[in-house]
């Protein structure tokens, strides 16, 4: 009898260390600024404002829109937090946007600007970015 309770009390131990598992952010704030960043080269408008806060996401769709008519990729994109505050995390990326205008490549180095992301139902969303902070 005593080694059914423990059998029994085992399973459940797994089966809600395995739910609480599974209402965790699913990615880090670092993962979410690259995530984003992809979906703006790729002009997935409907991914970045999916991977945007909801007051961002206008301005991911005109981001995302932006690179419809060129030729666009990421080179050597690499993100880390930078601060963490209690509203939300700085991220700040190396790496370069890469959009090709007529046959001439224009860097846009990810270095020049700090990404703001927030925690909105269960996950990190980019929410904007500014120059970066000193």
């Amino acid at each position: 009898m005593r080694g059914k309770k423990i059998l029994w009390l085992t399973a459940i131990t797994f089966w809600m260390s395995v739910l609480l598992v599974g209402c965790a952010s699913s990615n880090s704030p670092a993962d979410a600024v690259v995530r984003y960043l992809e979906a703006i080269v790729d002009k997935d408008v409907v991914a970045a404002a999916n991977l945007s806060c909801l007051a961002w996401e206008e301005d991911a769709y005109a981001e995302a829109s932006s690179f419809e008519t060129v030729e666009v990729r990421l080179e050597g994109v690499s993100c880390q937090v930078a601060e963490e505050e209690v509203d939300y995390q700085r991220v700040s990326c190396e790496g370069q946007i890469v959009a090709n205008y007529g046959g001439e490549d224009q860097d846009i180095p990810l270095a020049t600007r700090d990404f703001y992301v927030v925690e909105e139902s269960g996950d990190w969303r980019m929410c904007g970015y500014s120059a970066p902070q000193e």
